[in-house]
């Protein structure tokens, strides 16, 4: 297996641990309050399409400050100058013109950069950097001391360089964070840095560096022999390769702390709300480009992401992963419980030791999470333990399954493979309960096929006929239908028994079509011409019927019960008197496209009270303007059959191997409608 899959099913494990811990965790109380300015679509189209002026962003910088939060932080990258103002468009216009009263307008003019500088200095406000190979702009940063004499943190995340706000920006703000999010095998965000390399220096990240200035700190301090970080008074421990596990969140408190910028700029009682808290500055609307996928969703702001990691640094929750060794170990005891399992228990017994041994695994990494934010896989030793009993397992169950193989063969000549599966499967059983379910009916049969027999050979009779049978069932299985049974020449399929089959009507037709034009290839094979093979009538209906087994413990029948099959063996019937290859009744008709169906007219069933409309599927071949041709024919039987005979008398000509029209001119002239 790649080594990435390795990491996605270790992840996706260590996924389910945490999300088992926030539920157990779900009582307890958070840390640092905190809000999300977001700039979602509602601030878009109140203020304008992304990308803002830099003068509209300095506005909303300048509306949170007014609420007077304890820090704010801007997960938003300015890396360009701003253009778009009146002071940014005279500099340009100096440059351009080469005239200095031009460009010492600007001073003179509003200036987006400078108000938005203007506004970062009203309170504490963390910046965002990201990192880039092909970056230009330097990055600074707060002294970092180390104290130790190992290194603390190994394989961190970095780059040669680095993309920092313009220096304008850069000179007024009071913290500088990475904005960049690690992304994992699978593409997801689980981690988020306290630490990123840039160049040879270590950088922070916006959360840890937003935690920084809450804390009123001016430096960071790195204890190496205890693997703890101190900001200010707080000290965390640290993940050697400098990225904070995510713990997950529930979405509504995410919600809860959420509040659109368009009313922290309309309202100044919106803004009381932010008073003391660390204000995070960001965007989910897509436009911005900030939507990350998270292991629990697959759209998050990553402006929410860096405000958990503030919540879990505040509250010093820091999962980290166990020492490799004690995996090893947990793996191999584990291993050895699979082991003796199989060897010296019952495969029932076993397999309960083992699933109790993995389940108790899965219970101590998630009590594990919850006492000390240590964090172990328990998917690989599980994995492990199944391997080794499994494999163990297989030399005392081969005699077992070689069983279980000729009873498979034995009996999958007589009942349907479904049936054989679940005997095979619960072999206990004696009969599948009965239910009350929709199928779909279809009921073939030969036509003239009596008098075939009188004058075929019976050698060519049974010949003729297995390949026949053969093939209209192969047919029925391949388009998701049960050969339900085989009477003489005719075939009963059921479609949407005994398991579900989405759209199962017009699989059905389509099985039909298919059995259509196959038959009409079959009778025209040397022997079937030789015994004068008849052409396959067809039968098609949908509704509901009562399913299960019929009979006795040395033979079970599985076969269905109702109007729909009675009427689909009617239906079949009905073709002699249509002339049509497939007869489909009203409601299958009324599950696929209409499109697909010419009419044949309306007849009463045996066993129904009301006549029912009955359809076939265009022959395939017809062009639009013989079914043109023919539904205005159609149309006119009821006032004008003698036209309407006429009508078909011509279709028949166009078309001589479509027996329907010359059957509808015959029956209208001997006044018997269809």
């Amino acid at each position: 297996m790649p080594r990435d899959w390795r990491i996605i099913l270790r992840e996706t494990a260590i996924d389910f641990v945490l999300g088992a811990d926030r539920r157990i965790r779900h009582s307890k109380t958070t840390g640092v309050p905190l809000a999300i300015v977001d700039i979602d679509r509602r601030s878009l189209e109140a203020l304008g399409p992304w990308p803002w002026p830099r003068d509209t962003i300095a506005q909303l910088v300048e509306a949170v400050a007014d609420g007077r939060p304890a820090v704010v932080a801007i997960d938003i990258l300015f890396a360009e100058a701003d253009t778009r103002s009146p002071a940014a468009i005279a500099r340009q216009l100096g440059s351009l013109t080469k005239n200095p009263d031009v460009a010492s307008l600007a001073a003179t003019l509003p200036d987006g950069d400078k108000r938005l500088s203007d506004a970062i200095r009203i309170v504490p406000v963390a910046l965002g950097f990201v990192l880039d190979s092909r970056g230009s702009n330097p990055v600074p940063g707060v002294p970092i001391l180390v104290r130790g004499g190992s290194e603390a943190i190994e394989d961190v995340w970095h780059m040669s360089a680095g993309t920092a706000p313009v220096s304008p920006l850069v000179e007024a703000v009071a913290g500088l964070g990475a904005l960049s999010l690690p992304g994992d095998a699978d593409g997801a965000i689980r981690r988020v840095p306290l630490f990123v390399g840039v160049g040879q220096k270590l950088r922070p990240g916006l959360a840890l560096e937003a935690v920084r200035l809450l804390n009123h700190s001016s430096s960071y301090i790195i204890e190496s022999d205890a693997q703890l970080l101190a900001v200010g008074h707080q000290k965390i421990p640290l993940p050697r390769d400098g990225l904070l596990r995510l713990a997950p969140v529930d979405p509504r408190s995410r919600d809860a702390r959420t509040i659109s910028a368009v009313d922290v700029i309309a309202d100044r009682a919106t803004r009381a709300k932010l008073a003391g808290v660390v204000a995070f500055i960001g965007g989910s609307a897509p436009e911005l480009g900030g939507l990350r996928e998270t292991p629990g969703d697959p759209l998050v702001a990553s402006v929410q992401l860096q405000a958990d990691a503030v919540q879990q640094i505040v509250t010093q929750r820091v999962p980290l992963g166990v020492p490799f060794l004690q995996e090893i170990l947990l793996t191999s005891v584990l291993g050895g419980i699979g082991l003796v399992a199989a060897v010296a228990l019952s495969p029932i017994l076993g397999a309960s030791v083992v699933v109790i041994a993995i389940a108790a695994t899965w219970f101590g990494a998630v009590l594990l999470s919850v006492a000390s934010d240590r964090l172990f896989d328990p998917l690989i030793p599980s994995l492990g333990a199944f391997a080794v009993f499994a494999t163990t397992s297989v030399g005392s169950y081969a005699f077992v399954a070689q069983r279980e193989a000729r009873i498979r063969s034995r009996f999958e000549q007589h009942l349907s493979p479904a049936v054989v599966r679940r005997i095979a499967e619960e072999p206990g059983i004696l009969k599948l309960s009965g239910e009350r379910r929709e199928v779909t009916a279809l009921f073939t049969d030969i036509e003239g096929f009596t008098a075939m027999t009188h004058r075929a050979e019976p050698e060519q009779l049974v010949a003729v006929l297995d390949g026949y049978i053969e093939g209209v069932t192969t047919i029925v299985m391949a388009n998701g239908g049960m050969v339900d049974k085989i009477v003489g020449d005719s075939v009963h399929a059921l479609f949407n028994a005994p398991i579900d089959l989405s759209d199962h009507p017009r699989r059905a037709v389509d099985c039909a079509m298919e059995i259509r034009t196959w038959a009409g290839t079959y009778q025209s094979r040397q022997e079937a011409k030789a015994i004068g093979l008849g052409r396959t009538r067809i039968g098609i209906e949908t509704g509901l019927a009562i399913v299960g087994d019929i009979g006795i413990r040395s033979k079970l029948d599985y076969t269905a019960h109702g109007d729909a099959v009675n009427s689909a063996a009617r239906l079949e019937a009905a073709n002699k008197q249509f002339g049509s290859t497939i007869c489909v009744g009203p409601v299958a008709m009324s599950r696929c496209e209409a499109s697909l169906f010419r009419p044949l007219g309306v007849i009463v069933l045996r066993g129904l009270d009301a006549p029912i409309a009955v359809f076939e599927p265009w022959p395939s071949g017809t062009s639009t303007g013989w079914r043109d041709r023919y539904l205005a024919a159609y149309l006119a039987m009821e006032g004008q059959p003698a036209v309407a005979a006429g009508m078909f008398d011509a279709l028949a000509a166009e078309c001589p191997p479509d027996e329907v029209p010359r059957s509808m001119a015959a029956r209208l002239r001997t006044q018997q409608p269809p």
